[in-house]
């Protein structure tokens, strides 16, 4: 009997990740649990460090600006809530310092540029198709910064409009690093305050625009089924959180083994089984901390941590 209807899936047969592999992760905060996935297991990878951006035109940004060293002055930041902010990264990284936030900023770009240049895999999680466009410089937002809402007009992409900044960040990526992999995958949070209708909409606009994209960069730009994964093989409420629409850590550890299935290389999975001992290992809290059988659990956890590191030396505990 079966209980599901499953997404079809095949695994990749080139450039597969595996502990050599450089990976950047860029998008919504879905983008994000797989980034930990990837950090619990200790592959080489950076999650967005511009903080959390859910539309593909303030993704392009990022993207263009990074790599052609556009460095941020004092025209991009405003002063607000007692803090400098900058409408095109996450308001995580704003600061009360207008130098140090632009330092910062800066910093990032070239961070970023060496990371758009290194990696081996580029994964883009798209969020949403509705944007705010600010008024005074009629330019799309990544981020609002508690600025009123007056001063924006909120707006729903087209399918071109998507497609356009999609293929910016392909054509800049692939100028200065042809054989990079990119994965795109569409966020399975519902963003509900946009409306039920709205948000499908949205997605739809997104996955529209993805599937445009992808077909002439052959095996370079491919598609992660996330979003159809959570609406259709966890069509149930006991895989969300509190909130109904974000994906619980049940749905999170379920979309994440199916992405190793087709992604992750087959050859490092008795290495990700080792790590995950070590991890849980490291986690645990013993009840006799000078105990005999404590010690011995140690050095047995150490023995795993230098039999790791002797295979590949950038991993640390």
């Amino acid at each position: 009997m079966k209980l599901q209807t499953q997404i079809p899936l095949t695994k990749q047969s080139k450039n597969l990740i595996d502990y050599h592999s450089n990976i950047l992760l860029l998008g919504s905060c879905f983008v994000e649990n797989i980034g930990d996935k990837l950090s619990y297991f200790k592959f080489q990878n950076l999650q967005n460090p511009f903080g959390i951006i859910f539309n593909p035109v303030s993704l392009a940004k990022i993207v263009e600006r990074s790599l052609k060293q556009n460095y941020y002055s004092e025209k991009d930041i405003f002063f607000h809530n007692e803090q400098w902010n900058c409408f095109e990264v996450h308001s995580e990284l704003s600061n009360p310092n207008k130098e140090t936030f632009l330092n910062s900023l800066n910093e990032l770009i070239d961070s970023t540029n060496k990371q758009l240049i290194d990696s081996t895999h580029i994964i883009i999680t798209l969020g949403t198709a509705w944007v705010y466009r600010f008024v005074e410089t009629n330019t799309t937002v990544a981020n609002c910064h508690k600025v009123p809402q007056k001063q924006f007009v909120k707006e729903l992409l087209s399918v071109d409009d998507i497609i356009n900044s999609l293929e910016t960040m392909v054509s800049l990526i692939h100028s200065v690093n042809s054989k990079a992999s990119i994965i795109f995958t569409v966020s399975p949070v519902r963003h509900i305050k946009d409306g039920f209708v709205e948000n499908t909409i949205s997605k739809s606009h997104l996955i529209s625009a993805i599937h445009k994209v992808i077909p002439p960069l052959g095996d370079r730009g491919l598609y992660f089924p996330s979003y159809e994964i959570m609406m259709d093989e966890l069509r149930d409420y006991r895989f969300y959180a509190e909130d109904m629409l974000h994906p619980n850590q049940t749905a999170i550890n379920y979309i994440w083994e199916k992405f190793q299935l087709v992604w992750i290389s087959t050859e490092v999975f008795k290495t990700m089984n080792c790590i995950d001992t070590i991890q849980k290992g490291l986690r645990h809290k013993p009840f006799h901390q000078n105990s005999e059988a404590h010690q011995e659990f140690l050095k047995k956890l150490e023995a795993h941590k230098l039999e790791v590191q002797k295979k590949y030396a950038h991993i640390t505990f």
